[in-house]
């Protein structure tokens, strides 16, 4: 599982809401939560960023310390 799923994940099961509820409310398939917290499988982007939106997340993506610009 990747770092975005397992922080979805994690934001999940610390939440006061069902993952019905949360599925639900983010508008993703009840399995879909299912699957994720079970750890059978991660999530597409899409469903990330609805999740994410709906937990009150804010997702950030930056450049790696150290990292080189272009290749």
């Amino acid at each position: 599982m990747g770092q975005l799923s397992k922080a979805i994940a994690d934001a999940i099961r610390a939440s006061d809401e069902t993952p019905g509820a949360i599925a639900a409310g983010a508008g993703v398939a009840r399995s879909q939560l299912s699957r994720l917290l079970s750890g059978e499988r991660g999530l597409s982007a899409d469903t990330i960023e609805r999740l994410a939106a709906y937990l009150k997340l804010e997702i950030v993506i930056r450049p790696k310390r150290g990292a080189r610009k272009g290749r």
